[in-house]
């Protein structure tokens, strides 16, 4: 009896760690989550403007002099894009993740256009 019981919790011990190994995520998914690669797009300042006001201004304030978070008048001399990607992505302190809220295409945008201001 002590066979099965023994032979049985092995074969649930070998089906939970083929149930994790095909669940977790990757060395290449947790690389990408903690290092996020910005997409090539074709800078469109109109749009970046737009959506930095629709998503944006309640923290940085309406002409990017900061309130709630830091002043943005001045991002590119800090930051350059590909790590405001990563800051806009992944969120930071009190900023929360826009990965969720906006494409990759529309972050890397807004990241080339608060490059730009210096």
């Amino acid at each position: 009896m002590q066979k099965w019981i023994m032979s049985g919790l092995f074969f649930a011990a070998c089906a939970f760690a083929v149930v994790l190994m095909f669940t977790l995520p990757g060395r290449e998914q947790v690389a990408e989550q903690n290092h996020p690669t910005m997409p090539t797009v074709k800078a469109q300042p109109a749009k970046a403007e737009q959506t930095v006001k629709a998503n944006c201004i309640t923290c940085h304030g309406d002409q990017l002099q900061g309130g709630v978070g830091p002043s943005l008048q001045q991002e590119g001399n800090n930051h350059n894009a590909e790590q405001i990607y990563s800051i806009v992505t992944k969120g930071r302190g009190q900023m929360p993740s826009f990965k969720d809220k906006l494409a990759p295409e529309e972050i890397a945008n807004i990241a080339m256009w608060l490059s730009e201001k210096k």
